[in-house]
């Protein structure tokens, strides 16, 4: 059975998904603080403590009105259980008691992962598949009003789409053109979460894992294409060497005396590091004896050059 990916519990209210925290509003603690100080010193001048009291409850409803968010984060104000509008990004006001913040958006881009187990491809081949889905929220009050969970609701239709992608690809496919599949899931996890607020930036295929049967076959496989490839460049070479061998071979069938010389020298290169004996038949012999004597001829023999004529002669 294939395992599908474990989502945040739900509140009462909205989401663990959508819920974030507020940073440390210093700006709403330090005016808070401002009019305490300025309570107790009144009070200590005036002798009268409701200046501190005052103060107190002042500051209380300061840090209860003015809030901040940061520049990636918007934030969801409901009025009396109705949408007051977004605030954000930093300092907003809020009626205390009766405004109360729902949820706080972040609209940055964020990464989902997914993973479909033993899902059948089109030639019927089962594989597991890990993706990898970056999104982000461009507009919060669509994600936050019509989704209870749009984390979740993002990684449910990320995986759903994988499979459909999946079981209608070829495997070659999935293994060869990973570029056209990673182009073809954005556009559809796009068309499906475009209503929701969201945009899918990119969604990237990190693995696709093959069973160990079918892993062992393409091996094999490509081992014999290997092989093959081998065999047809080792016969392309011996049919080089032979077709200059036969050119040889006309070379010494018109000259007798060179082969033998050949033969000479070969025998040469065998004995001489070596100083083994060689035993061969009297024919080659006696026919090694007219080459090396023919080759020596060669060596001692040159053409006389003609004298050179003086200046001034006049030949007869």
């Amino acid at each position: 059975m294939p395992e599908f990916p474990v989502f945040p519990s739900l509140s009462p209210l909205r989401s663990a998904g959508n819920r974030s925290r507020l940073p440390v509003n210093t700006v709403a603690a330090s005016i808070a603080g401002a009019i305490l100080l300025a309570g107790a010193g009144l009070t200590a001048l005036t002798k009268a403590p409701g200046w501190v009291i005052g103060g107190l409850v002042l500051g209380l409803l300061v840090m209860m009105s003015l809030r901040m968010c940061n520049s990636w984060q918007r934030v969801l104000v409901l009025r009396a259980g109705k949408i007051q509008g977004l605030r954000g990004p930093g300092l907003f006001m809020i009626v205390p008691f009766l405004d109360q913040i729902d949820a706080v958006v972040d609209q940055r881009i964020r990464t989902v992962p997914v993973h479909t187990r033993q899902t059948l491809t089109r030639d019927t081949t089962p594989v597991d598949v890990d993706a990898v889905v970056f999104w982000m929220v461009h507009d919060p009050l669509r994600a936050i009003t019509e989704l209870d969970n749009y984390e979740g609701s993002v990684s449910m239709v990320a995986l759903t789409t994988l499979r459909e992608v999946v079981s209608s690809s070829d495997l070659a496919t999935l293994l060869e053109d990973r570029r056209r599949i990673d182009g073809e899931l954005r556009d559809l996890i796009e068309i499906k979460t475009r209503e929701w607020g969201v945009t899918v930036q990119a969604v990237e295929i990190r693995d696709v894992q093959l069973p160990d049967s079918l892993q062992d076959a393409m091996s094999r496989q490509a081992q014999a294409e290997r092989e093959r490839a081998a065999r047809v460049t080792l016969a392309s070479a011996e049919r080089e060497v032979a077709h200059e061998l036969a050119l040889a071979a006309k070379t010494y069938e018109a000259s007798p005396i060179a082969l033998q010389i050949l033969q000479i020298n070969r025998i040469f290169e065998m004995n001489k590091n070596r100083g083994t004996t060689i035993l061969m038949p009297t024919t080659m012999a006696d026919s090694m004896t007219t080459a090396t004597a023919f080759a020596a001829a060669m060596q001692t023999v040159q053409p006389e050059a003609a004298p050179p004529v003086a200046a001034g002669e006049v030949s007869d």
